[in-house]
């Protein structure tokens, strides 16, 4: 056997003191280590708690808010949003501890119309159907409303007017109908119809075209009670469905982190996976929604000292799916960079 050139002894003593100065590393600083190609050592920093991964989706939401004021002895309060949708409220019909209000009321209003907002605020657009599974909803726009005088919440006791223009979601949408968003204890959205279980409409109505004299340019939404209202319809895919799932990096779950889903050529839309599967590590769409063949986006999204992580990958759907994402796939971006990259996908 020949023996090592010095040289080799050196290479192997360099290698060698690497390995050992990866391994202090990650010992001393209590993350994960990876060598690249080029023989770096790069660090992987502690995943998020719950706390920082549920406060930036609260703070994008407080960027999303718009506030009103008007006095409920003068009647109807009428407002007008930023993207055109007018809000009515009538003074009248407000109480607090079951007596009338008097003096100035405090209005909160959110719109969301796509699928960049939706993330950030994690507002997805996933509906209840019959059989308590969910699946893709297409939005005309979504809507948190709520009324306050001195801090304390106000009850409705009528209807709630929108007037939302149906331009911008695309036009008239005559499947349109409105849904009652409920968070559960994990602050996740779903929606669910607004309709008494009559089916009568009582709880909720909404009309296209011409009403009053108004031109049939929008949606006129009537509803009861402050909250999450959706004008929406179900996505409609002729195709054979599936079930999917993905894998996140090491250390990250549904607790501080989400994967989300958009459809390609549906703007107004946005899927999530709300299902976590410990024991496999994977967020998991188990209703068996998807169509196979369907082209997506499949995106992870997480937080990382104020700012956002996330990793993008294009799928297309394939029966009992498995798509994995890798630390070293993700980025960094601010939430107004964020929303865009989500809004620019097909």
């Amino acid at each position: 056997m020949k023996n090592l050139s010095q040289a080799s002894k050196n290479n192997m003593k360099k290698a060698l003191w690497k390995t050992t100065a990866l391994a202090l590393t990650c010992a001393f600083t209590l993350t994960s280590c990876h060598n690249n190609d080029d023989n770096d050592v790069e660090t992987i920093p502690l995943p998020p708690s719950a706390e920082a991964f549920a406060n930036i989706r609260i703070d994008a939401t407080e960027q999303h808010t718009q506030h009103f004021q008007f006095n409920a002895e003068e009647g109807n309060g009428t407002f007008t949003s930023e993207k055109g949708i007018t809000l009515i409220i009538d003074g009248s019909c407000l109480t607090k501890d079951g007596n009338a209000v008097t003096g100035q009321v405090d209005v909160e209003f959110v719109e969301l119309f796509d699928k960049g907002n939706m993330l950030v605020t994690n507002k997805p657009t996933m509906g209840v159907m019959p059989d308590g599974n969910k699946a893709l909803l297409i939005s005309g726009g979504e809507f948190y409303i709520n009324a306050t005088q001195d801090g304390d919440q106000l009850d409705m006791n009528c209807f709630i007017q929108l007037q939302v223009p149906t331009d911008l979601t695309g036009g008239d949408d005559n499947d349109m109908i409105l849904w009652k968003g409920n968070i559960d204890e994990d602050g996740n959205l779903a929606w669910e119809e607004n309709k008494n279980p009559n089916g009568d409409g009582a709880d909720g109505e909404l009309f296209i075209g011409e009403r009053e004299g108004v031109p049939g340019t929008q949606y006129y939404a009537f509803f009861n009670g402050f909250g999450w209202t959706n004008v929406d319809r179900f996505y409609n895919d002729p195709r054979p469905k599936t079930t999917l799932k993905v894998a996140v990096p090491e250390g990250y779950n549904h607790e501080n982190s989400a994967v989300y889903l958009s459809y390609d050529g549906e703007a107004n839309a946005l899927a999530n996976l709300d299902t976590y599967l410990p024991s496999e590590a994977v967020f998991s769409e188990h209703y068996g929604q998807i169509p196979i063949g369907l082209e997506v986006h499949v995106i992870f999204a997480t937080e990382d000292g104020g700012n956002w992580r996330y990793a993008i990958k294009a799928a297309t759907i394939e029966e009992d799916g498995v798509i994995t994402f890798d630390y070293f796939e993700t980025n960094i971006a601010t939430e107004a960079q964020l929303t865009d990259l989500i809004n620019n996908l097909p």
